[in-house]
């Protein structure tokens, strides 16, 4: 099948949807289809986008960019997306994120609509309901359980549209093998080494990772990403010499620094912020479906996160994880001690979600779990 991925951030970036994006393109790829992906121009530097985030395939990438002209600029970007389609042959699947040029382009070729958040800013809403009215709509895919509940509560047509699917897939990591060097990180030779992979936005813990420096200062931790601006904010504020922040890193060089983590950390907030306020919507905490979540239990990595309602759809307290209260330094303090105290139970969380990983989260089974069958590419149901 002929696949167009319509995104609207840019590839590459320093943000966490390039790498889910070029992950399902390459997941894509795999399953043996044909895939070009649409996106705005990078903002992070990279000779070669494929290299920068680690695929396995080289489909290709055109980048469309977007006129700065206030209110206009993102449909005039869709209308040259939609003509770019023309021009090269509509392909036999329009897939992706980005909701105006999934419009611009609706009465093409079937598509699917994935969705992250739910948009507060009514004009966004407004796009959505036209997109949902489509008869070319076949699925909408939603990143969590709480997502999905809250966009039918928000838009009470998803349950009764004929032609199209509702369908939660969470997010997910690529299995890695065995063995591989980790990292020589700096730090005292011996010391435990705890990790945190992500951005540094409110709402992530920084503040938490911090304290726990503070209140264990036998164990070295590794904080890995971050804008610079972020990056100097939280430094400025850290007085704990075994706090190393190593900035952000290409998506493909990561590996060996969850290779050399004893313990990893996922210390989400009950309010969890993006990149940007994008149509209102800057606060995720309902609804996100945390990457690095999925690349710690890939690594098989003892996991210690947040207690939140939607982390529970994945995580299971004491079998693949340990989950704390969002904001109790001390209860966080307890399980980090706990772990280093038992390095079986440590390999035993690891193992589990590393097993959990390859049966349920793996990118080339979303793959297949979010694409229509042929059947349904003709419209109907099954």
């Amino acid at each position: 099948m002929r696949i167009a991925y319509l995104h609207s951030g840019s590839i590459p970036s320093v943000y966490a949807n390039g790498v889910h994006v070029m992950r399902m393109c390459d997941a894509f790829t795999d399953a043996g289809h044909e895939v070009v992906l649409y996106a705005p121009p990078g903002t992070a530097p990279a000779e070669d986008v494929h290299a920068y985030y680690g695929t396995r395939n080289r489909f290709e990438v055109r980048t469309v960019a977007r006129p700065r002209i206030p209110g206009l600029g993102v449909w005039i970007r869709a209308w040259r997306v939609r003509a770019d389609l023309r021009r090269r042959g509509v392909p036999d699947l329009l897939y992706g994120r980005d909701l105006h040029a999934l419009l611009a382009a609706s009465d093409l070729a079937p598509l699917v609509y994935e969705t992250h958040l739910l948009w507060r800013d009514r004009v966004v809403r407004g796009i959505e309901r036209l997109l949902f009215g489509r008869r070319n709509l076949r699925r909408v895919v939603f990143v969590s359980q709480a997502l999905a509940d809250d966009y039918r509560r928000a838009f009470p047509q998803l349950d009764s549209l004929p032609q199209a699917d509702l369908l939660t897939a969470h997010d997910c990591a690529d299995p890695v093998p065995d063995g591989g060097p980790p990292a020589g990180l700096p730090g005292r030779p011996g010391a435990l080494r705890i990790g945190y992979v992500g951005h540094l936005y409110p709402g992530r813990g920084t503040d938490i990772i911090l304290d726990l420096a503070g209140r264990l200062p036998e164990a070295e931790f590794h904080i890995v990403g971050g804008t610079a601006t972020d990056r100097e904010y939280w430094q400025s504020r850290c007085g704990q010499s075994n706090v190393r922040f190593h900035g952000h890193l290409p998506p493909a060089e990561l590996s060996p620094y969850y290779r050399a983590f004893d313990i990893v950390l996922a210390p989400y907030q009950r309010k969890v912020f993006c990149a940007e306020g994008v149509g209102g919507t800057g606060e995720i905490s309902r609804w996100v479906s945390p990457m690095k979540l999925f690349e710690y239990m890939s690594y098989g990595k003892a996991i210690i996160a947040s207690d939140l309602p939607v982390l529970r759809e994945v995580l299971d307290d004491g079998a693949n994880c340990l989950l704390c209260p969002p904001d109790s330094v001390d209860a966080w303090a307890d399980a980090v001690k706990r772990l280093a105290e038992d390095r079986a139970l440590r390999e035993a969380l690891g193992a589990e979600a590393r097993r959990r990983l390859h049966e349920r989260h793996t990118w080339r089974a979303r793959a297949d779990q979010v694409l229509p069958t042929p059947v349904e590419l003709t419209g109907k149901r099954r």
